[in-house]
């Protein structure tokens, strides 16, 4: 089969290309500004989602399109919504259209918990009300609803995966990005662990080798639709802290945080068999180990 990963050298783009390549052909696009980590079984064309000639030419011969190539992050968005939204937004629909115009099969959109905001009820459900609390969970709503259309239209089969908290090898340090490499950077440099808060709110985080398998079952035939990928646990991030560093600092709450999040995996687990496998504390651990060698 012919595939196409958008965001392919970047932190779960670069996974999910490691698990396809032996099976499939894979061709990767990616403008390589998050990530350099091509696999050198792939194709490798350096493009732009946001530049649609460069798009199609990415998409010829293609069975099924992974999209994620994203500007990630509610911080980032905050501080630059116009290229979130460009690059989210835009970046999307010209996947999606290109994808329409050269007969992909089907295209598996990369999504976000942050559309769902401040939760109302847990464990969140895929029918949760979606009221995001910034730019970037705007901009993955947007991507959801455009995507779920041209399914509708066209003879074009779609998923969009919610993904949680990801986490795992090939996620390199970033200010923006996850809380575990931000804590696993600050203990590597000998820094307290800085908590928004008071530590309390809880987070479900799902490690990148579980995304993986999601995204390679959701390619059966005939499965379409939404999804939350997660691991279905909770943790405080007092307590993953703890399993980092003991030098730990609090300071204020930051802007468009939720209190809380957990996912409801059932559906998931029903339609594909997807089926989470690596504890957190003992991939944290594994993951601290990484980190050593390549921060």
């Amino acid at each position: 089969m012919n595939i196409l990963v958008t965001g392919g050298a970047g932190f779960i783009g670069s996974n999910l290309v490691d698990s396809l390549v032996n099976e499939h052909k894979v061709t990767v696009l990616d403008n390589l500004t998050s990530g350099k980590n091509v696999n050198p079984k792939s194709v490798l064309m350096v493009g732009d989602v946001r530049n649609w000639r460069r798009t199609g030419s990415a998409m010829k011969e293609i069975d099924v399109v992974f999209h994620l190539a994203a500007s990630v992050g509610n911080k980032r968005s905050i501080d630059n919504p116009v290229r979130d939204a460009e690059v989210n937004a835009l970046g999307t629909l010209n996947v999606l259209e290109e994808a329409r115009k050269q007969g992909v099969k089907k295209v598996i959109i990369s999504s976000s918990a942050g559309i769902f905001g401040e939760l109302k009820t847990m464990p969140i459900r895929e029918d949760h009300p979606c009221e995001p609390d910034s730019p970037y969970g705007c901009s993955k709503l947007y991507e959801e609803k455009i995507a779920l259309a041209y399914g509708k239209l066209y003879e074009l089969e779609v998923v969009c995966l919610r993904y949680f908290n990801v986490y795992g090898p090939n996620q390199r340090y970033d200010g923006y990005g996850n809380v575990i490499p931000i804590f696993v950077q600050r203990k590597l440099n000998g820094e307290p662990l800085v908590i928004y808060g008071d530590g309390e709110q809880t987070r479900d985080f799902v490690h990148v080798s579980d995304v993986v398998q999601a995204n390679i079952r959701a390619m059966a035939k005939g499965v379409t639709g939404v999804f939350n990928i997660a691991s279905g646990k909770s943790v405080t991030i007092n307590q993953l802290a703890g399993w980092i560093s003991d030098n730990v600092e609090h300071t204020a709450e930051r802007p468009g945080d939720v209190r809380d999040s957990l996912a409801d995996i059932s559906l998931a687990v029903e339609r594909f068999g997807y089926a989470p496998t690596v504890n957190l504390e003992m991939g944290v651990k594994n993951y601290i180990k990484w980190a050593e060698k390549y921060f």
